[in-house]
C-alpha cells in the first residue's frame, strides 16, 4: 500500500491546522514552521535534541529531492528550521505551499518508518487534539 498521498493529506491538514488566520502582522513564522515547532518538543523527550535533528534533516533531504527550492533551508542546531525568510528565497505562495507540503510529509514517513503508526498517530493527536480523525 502506497502511503504517500495519505501523508501528503495528511501534511496539509496540519499546515492548514497551523495556518492561523487574523495574525498580527508581524509574525513571521509560516505555518511549517510552527507545524516542525510542535513536533520538535515530543520529538526531543523521545529521541534527543540531536536524534530529533537527524530525522528532520533526513526528511529535509527527501523532500529537497522532490522540491529543489528546499535545498536552501537548514536545520539549526536546536533542531528549529532557518532560511524561509532568507532574502534570495522569494517565492510564490504555491510553490512554498508545495514545499511545506513535501517536508511534513517526509517527517511524517520517517515518524511512521521508525515509530510505527500507532504512536505516530498518538504523538500526533497530543499536538494537535483539536484534529479528530488522525487515521494514517
Amino acid at each position: 500500500m502506497n502511503t504517500a498521498p495519505k501523508l501528503k493529506q495528511f501534511a496539509r491538514c496540519l499546515l492548514a491546522s497551523e495556518a492561523a488566520p487574523g495574525e498580527p502582522s508581524g509574525v513571521k513564522e509560516t505555518a511549517v514552521f510552527r507545524v516542525c515547532e510542535k513536533l520538535r518538543t515530543p520529538l526531543g523527550r523521545l529521541m534527543g535534541t540531536a536524534g530529533f535533528c537527524s530525522l528532520f534533516s533526513r526528511a529535509l533531504t527527501l523532500a529537497a529531492a522532490e522540491v529543489p527550492w528546499l535545498c536552501m533551508l537548514r536545520i539549526n542546531a536546536d533542531g528549529s528550521l532557518a532560511g524561509l525568510h532568507e532574502p534570495e528565497l522569494k517565492l510564490h505562495p504555491g510553490t512554498v505551499a508545495e514545499g511545506e507540503t513535501a517536508l511534513v510529509s517526509q517527517l511524517l514517513g520517517l515518524l511512521v518508518t521508525f515509530i510505527g503508526p500507532a504512536l505516530t498517530v498518538r504523538l500526533l493527536h497530543d499536538a494537535w487534539p483539536e484534529l479528530d480523525e488522525l487515521n494514517l
